[in-house]
């Protein structure tokens, strides 16, 4: 079973991390406000990169921060700013399909007693963490530019194309 009294500093603040982001990712689905929903992916977006932070990889938290709850989160405000025509207290409006919320639910909450039997009856070994001083910007550098070349810059032209479109979508296309 689960045992918490050995739980440490280390955990309590992975739990407090875990916590923000998983309320903040219901947030997003559940409020009623499109810019409180974003506001709440910003949030949940900074819980991720926190958890980075606490699994050693800095990096990964950095690039979190900048790229998706700086960059990403503002061009998702923006774009819920341009595109909206009505007020933004009546933008997540819910359905009144009760048998389908309720089946969903249901498969949920079976699903989280799943994972949370699976994950308190298993016997996880007991691992000291390591601190080294390890090159990890070095090896995902080279990986980036050597290996993965080619999936990179894939990546790089989606992106260019993807902003394109958005821009396109955004002005509008003037028939001539």
């Amino acid at each position: 079973m689960i045992e918490f009294s050995g739980l440490s500093l280390y955990d309590a603040v992975f739990t407090a991390a875990a916590g923000v982001t998983v309320t903040a990712a219901l947030g997003v689905v559940l409020f009623r406000n499109i810019i409180y929903s974003a506001l709440s992916l910003v949030l949940a977006f900074l819980g991720v990169a926190a958890i980075y932070f606490q699994l050693n990889a800095g990096f990964l938290g950095v690039i979190q921060i900048l790229v998706y709850a700086g960059a990403i989160s503002v061009l998702i405000i923006f774009a819920i700013m341009l595109v909206m025509n009505r007020p933004a207290g009546r933008t997540n409006l819910t359905s009144p399909r009760t048998r389908e919320v309720f089946t969903g639910g249901t498969i949920t909450a079976m699903m989280l007693t799943a994972l949370i039997a699976a994950i308190g009856l298993s016997d996880w070994p007991k691992t000291v963490l390591l601190k080294g001083a390890d090159d990890t910007v070095g090896m995902l550098a080279e990986l980036m530019l050597g290996d993965y070349v080619v999936a990179f810059e894939a990546a790089a032209i989606l992106l260019l194309v993807a902003v394109v479109g958005a821009i396109i979508l955004a002005k509008g296309v003037e028939n001539k």
